[in-house]
């Protein structure tokens, strides 16, 4: 099978690994990738939002397979164009990428199909959002209603930089807070069939215990020894399939990765938000272990035959990645840092990383590195995530200390 995949990131890093580690894997482009994909396929360079450069590229190299990453491209239709040109492609369409595009889309499917999720509101002007504010009160939530990649939400008690928020992004998604711990989960789908992946948990602030301004993600770990042990199967009844069948409802059916993000309340699992690719950097922890050969799990559900697929396979252990931001992230990054000690290193996932013309690895992005370890146990695969992060050096690197800490001590509870 020769795969095309598209992105450049640690998430298609980590994707890239597990695509050329599959015997089914003929032939690998990494298309625009980076200096980490480097070493696991051909890379070759294409506007990621430009469908018909994606779809003119997957018909000159002969691809099987198209594997796009992000969610840009996904909403911007280049699954949909692929498609056209009668090649499989694992990402839904434009409309159905619509589930993260708009946050107020996806608000009105789930009501549509009765899934547990957060009060809300739909706010276009000031007097609307200071409205919905005082209706929920603190702690204020305020999503960007487009793509912010991963920075488009604020959780605050304070309601002046909340009302600045909403006032900077314009048409803006208010909920009520979601309180207990939260739980990523990756469904492979077709339209019909779902296989869930096993849940992982992500860090979004900066800083350590949950500080300072939302980020991308700066770590995750997978498995989740506090999570009930029913909780991906009452996820899936409740959340994935009657989310499936309302986009089928509305003729456009969800094939790809449905990324449901979670809050375990009082109440039971409800939904914080949908994406519709694979999470970063959950994804590096979660593909870590699955044992599953990965292209043909991701052309099964290309091709709408995922229901014939045999059970997934896991790894023991547990996974835990730790993310190494560049100075000034998440305001802002600074660039041509020279990194040490990352070239070679098993467990090293570049994400915003560039290769100078003297050879030298250096920053070029926010979130630079994804050092991700496995481990018999959770405390192992923290220990080992955390040795790879001290080999490495660059000016001005960021990361936090307390990646999967609390679970590794038992201290995470579901209320």
């Amino acid at each position: 099978m020769r795969v095309l995949l598209i992105g450049t990131g640690a998430r298609e890093h980590a994707i890239a690994a597990a695509l050329a580690a599959d015997p089914a894997v003929t032939a690998l482009l990494c298309a625009p990738g980076n200096p980490g994909m480097a070493g696991l396929g051909e890379l070759a360079p294409v506007d990621p939002l430009d469908p018909g450069a994606v779809a003119a590229l997957a018909v000159e190299w002969s691809a099987d397979l198209v594997v796009v990453g992000p969610e840009a491209p996904l909403v911007a239709g280049v699954a949909d164009a692929v498609r056209a040109k009668g090649i499989a492609c694992f990402g839904p369409s434009q409309a159905a990428a619509q589930l993260e595009g708009s946050k107020a889309f996806a608000k009105d499917v789930m009501r549509a199909a009765g899934v547990p999720t957060a009060r809300s509101f739909v706010c276009t002007t000031p007097d609307e959002l200071a409205a919905a504010l005082d209706e929920f009160g603190p702690p204020y939530v305020v999503k960007d209603d487009g793509l912010a990649a991963g920075k488009g939400v604020v959780v605050t008690g304070d309601l002046a930089a909340a009302l600045a928020h909403g006032a900077a992004c314009g048409r803006v998604v208010v909920e009520e807070y979601l309180a207990g711990p939260e739980v990523s989960l990756f469904v492979v789908t077709d339209g019909t069939a779902a296989v869930p992946l096993q849940p992982a948990q992500d860090f979004k602030r900066i800083g350590d215990d949950d500080e300072g301004p939302n980020t991308g993600g700066m770590g995750a770990y997978s498995p989740l020894p506090w999570a009930p042990p029913d909780l991906v199967e009452q996820v899936m009844a409740s959340v994935v399939q009657p989310t499936l069948a309302e986009m089928r409802k509305r003729d456009a059916p969800f094939s790809g990765v449905l990324y449901v993000g979670l809050a375990l309340t009082t109440e039971g699992p409800k939904v914080i938000e949908f994406n519709c690719r694979f999470g970063d950097p959950e994804t590096e922890a979660v593909l870590a272990r699955l044992d599953t050969p990965l292209a043909g799990l991701l052309h099964a559900a290309a091709v709408g035959r995922l229901s014939e697929d045999p059970p997934l396979a896991w790894r023991s252990g547990a996974a835990v990645c730790v993310v190494m931001a560049s100075a000034g992230y998440p305001e802002s990054a600074r660039k041509d840092d020279v990194i040490t000690g990352a070239d070679g290193v098993p467990g090293v996932l570049h994400a915003g990383t560039a290769r100078r013309e003297d050879g030298a690895l250096v920053t070029a992005g926010g979130r630079v590195l994804a050092c991700t370890a496995l481990g018999d146990s959770l405390p192992e695969a923290r220990e080992a995530a955390y040795a790879i992060v001290r080999g490495i050096g660059f000016d001005g690197a960021q990361y936090r200390t307390d990646i999967a800490l609390k679970a590794a001590e038992g201290k995470i509870s579901v209320p």
